[in-house]
């Protein structure tokens, strides 16, 4: 499992992309992925829902469980991913690409984001 060295992360599993033009793509890692298993509905949070870092914006539904979306940073959401709420599966079979979940204007810098090797070493313990 790699996680693009490009990427920050969270401890709750999320991945947030480079700022650019002060808007981020958030998706959820591999990691979580696949401890999820097949996720048959996705939540997401709606275009103009203001987020905030650590708190639960959405959720994703599993054959297992339902578990939280946190919001990795604060700031207002732009565009949610259509095509995950129209096919849950992409988050298990492209976490990193077509998966993503939602992509989000930054009003503050992000904190206590984890390296891509930070997060592995999270992982692994």
């Amino acid at each position: 499992m790699s996680n693009p060295q490009q990427l920050r992360y969270t401890k709750e599993h999320e991945w947030l992309s480079a700022v650019e033009d002060g808007v981020a793509t958030v998706g959820i890692t591999e990691f979580a992925a696949n401890a999820l298993g097949d996720v048959v509905y996705a939540q997401l949070p709606a275009v103009g829902d203001t987020v905030t870092a650590g708190e639960s914006c959405g959720e994703l539904e599993s054959t297992k469980s339902v578990s939280d979306l946190y919001a990795p940073v604060t700031g207002e959401i732009v565009e949610a991913n259509q095509d995950v709420v129209d096919d849950p599966s992409l988050v298990n079979t492209a976490p990193f690409e077509g998966g993503w979940l939602f992509k989000v204007k930054l009003t503050g810098e992000p904190e206590d984001l984890l390296t891509a090797d930070e997060y592995a070493a999270f992982t692994a313990g």
